[in-house]
């Protein structure tokens, strides 16, 4: 898959290195060319020298073809700008805005785009944002066999219980992030636009349980 990255800094870097490695074709954005020394002489993705949110930047980058794309610049402002311009402009459904400021962050989630105040951002958590969720479980029993992940929602469960989302996907929600915050269900908590939902549940059935929940509800 390919990935277009704006913002060649510590966490832009450390995030196209390690789709390279997984085998993801990665063109990186910065204004400064020399942020792109970060990336080491072994990175073989694309570096652009341009504006981030500027739309001729951003077709050089092959954003176009791009199953997601990342804002990951020092100024919240251009991020968010970037991650408007990729998904309203290019249709991009995959992406990741780097907001500072926890207030902005909070409004951003309301309009569908996933932001994470800075304190709270590594490069891990950008790829659990960008990938197939599958890949990146958040976390892995010492067995192997049961996993915390990140689960794609299909926009028809907003107003569901979270208990039909468990029923529906055979897991258990062992909590949400709700405009940024992080959330312990209880039995009648209902899902809502924006909410992400990290399900517990057996490794076996990860992509059974995606491939569900990324679907609409099944009509009774």
């Amino acid at each position: 898959m390919h990935f277009v990255i704006m913002g060649c800094g510590r966490v832009g870097a450390s995030l196209a290195r390690a789709l390279e490695r997984a085998g993801h074709e990665v063109a990186i954005i910065d204004q400064d060319e020399a942020a792109f020394r970060r990336l080491g002489t072994e990175f073989e993705g694309r570096r652009i020298v341009g504006v981030g949110f500027d739309r001729d930047t951003l077709r050089q980058a092959g954003i176009e073809s791009a199953y997601a794309f990342a804002a990951v610049s020092s100024g919240d402002n251009s991020n968010i700008l970037a991650a408007r311009v990729a998904r309203e402009k290019f249709g991009v459904e995959n992406v990741v805005a780097r907001i500072y400021d926890p207030g902005r962050a909070e409004i951003y989630q309301r309009l569908g785009i996933p932001t994470v105040a800075t304190v709270k951002w590594t490069s891990d958590q950008v790829l659990r944002r960008l990938l197939p969720q599958g890949h990146v479980p958040e976390f892995t029993d010492p067995s192997g066999r049961v996993v915390i992940a990140e689960m794609p929602i299909n926009e028809a469960w907003v107003g569901h219980r979270l208990f039909d989302l468990e029923v529906a996907a055979g897991g258990r929600v062992a909590y949400i992030s709700r405009l940024g915050e992080g959330l312990i269900p209880r039995a009648d908590t209902v899902y809502q636009d924006g909410d992400l939902v990290h399900l517990a549940l057996d490794r076996a059935h990860l992509a059974e349980a995606e491939r569900v929940l990324d679907a609409a509800p099944a009509a009774h």
